[in-house]
């Protein structure tokens, strides 16, 4: 088991190194760099920037350089800490992440344990009643959960919280709250406010996750040892969650991997929407003004919590599935 272990941190090094490389070539590919961004937006306002100028500002921010060699200097910045200074907000990226990052994962945390809660249940609900109300009704709900996009499905919870409730839900704080310190007040208001992002956020990963337990424990239910307990006489609930769910949770485990990564980055345009202060709106301003050392460590996070997701999980399989042998 150790051994396993320091080999996957090995190669989990090694993949972080390549989506580092990978995320950082990927910000030079457009043309031009933050500068040309910055003196088009300058530009738009009316004002002139010459070429020495533009110069003096690629010479400021050690943009005149091959993108290999300011790859090189972010990379060992960052295993010195420094994870550099974004070139839009003029302050220290780890200020800038550090704003959002709590946010981030606590949003992340609750959509995913309102994924858990609500799909497990039903799926295995719907698989053990197969082609019954219930089952029909899961169906149809997962269809719709993964048809709808998150932004549409933002806008008409927002619209009807309005109209309904008279609640804003724009932002995760109320205004009062906004500045202030932590209090139970504060947390009070956070919490009211992450309900209709968790559900915005968690509904696509709901349906998805429905229609996987429902077909993984269908096909365990099939097998020969559920037909030979049953005519043994094992009480039906009691055969179902001691076999034939603790192995139909083999991928569900493995999905579970992915989802928190996607929920940071794939969240971007519901957390536009929705005013939320998280990651995803700094990573999409990033990539439009090509600050690279911000969207980089962005990107570098989303990868390092892809690796020691993917990691978590295959300890976990091993725990639950005796079968599975980490060697």
């Amino acid at each position: 088991m150790l051994g396993y272990l320091i080999r996957r941190v090995l190669y989990g090094l090694l993949t972080i190194f390549a989506v580092s490389v990978l995320s950082f070539t990927i910000i030079q590919l457009p043309p031009g760099d933050y500068v040309t961004s910055y003196i088009a937006s300058l530009e738009a306002q009316g004002d002139e920037v010459s070429a020495e100028e533009a110069a003096a500002l690629r010479a400021y921010f050690g943009l005149g350089e091959p993108a290999y060699i300011q790859y090189g200097k972010w990379m060992w910045q960052i295993m010195q800490g420094n994870w550099g200074m974004s070139f839009q907000y003029r302050v220290p990226v780890t200020e800038i992440i550090g704003q959002r990052l709590l946010l981030t994962i606590v949003l992340a945390l609750g959509s995913l344990i309102f994924i858990w809660v609500v799909a497990i249940p039903i799926g295995i609900y719907s698989a053990v009643r197969q082609y019954s109300v219930l089952d029909y009704i899961a169906t149809m709900f997962g269809f719709t959960g993964l048809a709808i996009p998150d932004f549409l499905f933002a806008l008409v919870l927002m619209y009807l919280a309005w109209d309904w409730f008279n609640f804003s839900i724009g932002g995760l704080f109320s205004p009062e709250y906004l500045s202030a310190p932590w209090s139970l007040g504060r947390v009070f208001d956070l919490l009211q406010h992450l309900i209709i992002p968790i559900v915005v956020l968690g509904t696509s990963g709901t349906a998805s996750l429905i229609r996987i337990t429902r077909a993984n424990l269908l096909d365990e239910l099939r097998k020969p040892y559920v037909v030979t307990a049953r005519a043994k006489g094992m009480n039906e609930w009691q055969l179902i969650f001691k076999y034939p769910v603790r192995l139909a949770f083999n991928p569900i485990i493995s999905i579970t991997a992915y989802i928190l990564p996607f929920l940071v980055s794939g969240s971007v345009i519901v957390s536009v929407v929705l005013n939320l202060p998280t990651v995803g709106p700094v990573l999409l301003r990033s990539l439009l003004s090509q600050d690279m050392f911000l969207a980089g460590a962005i990107i570098l996070m989303i990868g390092v919590m892809t690796v020691i997701g993917t990691l978590l999980s295959d300890i976990l399989l091993g725990i639950v599935d005796p079968r599975v042998r980490l060697r």
